[in-house]
């Protein structure tokens, strides 16, 4: 292996390690402590804009909409989620989130913007696309992975 794969893959298996212990510590930061890094990745998927059907959640979760079902209750009951059915049919669930996911959503946010200005900051224009090209690169060995 060429010594710059080797680099590479060295600081990809640490950044990824490094990533999730940092987020883990992030999360009991926001909220009231009382969430999972799973609950605060679900919180992020519906977002904070329009409603969002079960199944458009679990979609982006790429999880089955049972699986987000029993997320999705825990989270009503620790008052992050509000669950509603659709005006017009009434066999879609819609979530959305209460103040308190609201406000756990924008930590989360803050602390992905923080992770890619820190991560961008030294970086000339020309050098973002090479960076962008190359975690396209990187994306597309995970989704064909799976």
């Amino acid at each position: 292996m060429r010594r710059s794969l080797k680099v590479i893959n060295d600081i990809l298996v640490e950044l990824f390690n490094d990533i999730l212990t940092i987020e883990e510590l992030s999360v009991s930061s926001i909220g009231q402590g009382d969430l999972s890094i799973t609950e605060v990745h679900t919180i992020d998927a519906i977002g904070i804009k329009e409603p969002k059907s079960m199944s458009f959640v679990a979609n982006n979760l790429k999880i089955t909409v049972g699986t987000l079902t029993t997320s999705i209750n825990r989270l009503v009951k620790k008052g992050y989620v509000l669950r509603q059915k659709h005006k017009d049919d009434k066999r879609i669930v819609l979530i959305t989130l209460t103040d308190k996911g609201k406000e756990v959503y924008k930590g989360h946010q803050a602390f992905h913007l923080e992770m890619v200005t820190k991560l961008t900051q030294d970086l000339k224009i020309h050098e973002d696309d090479i960076l962008i090209k190359s975690l396209e690169n990187l994306r597309d060995f995970f989704k064909q992975s799976f």
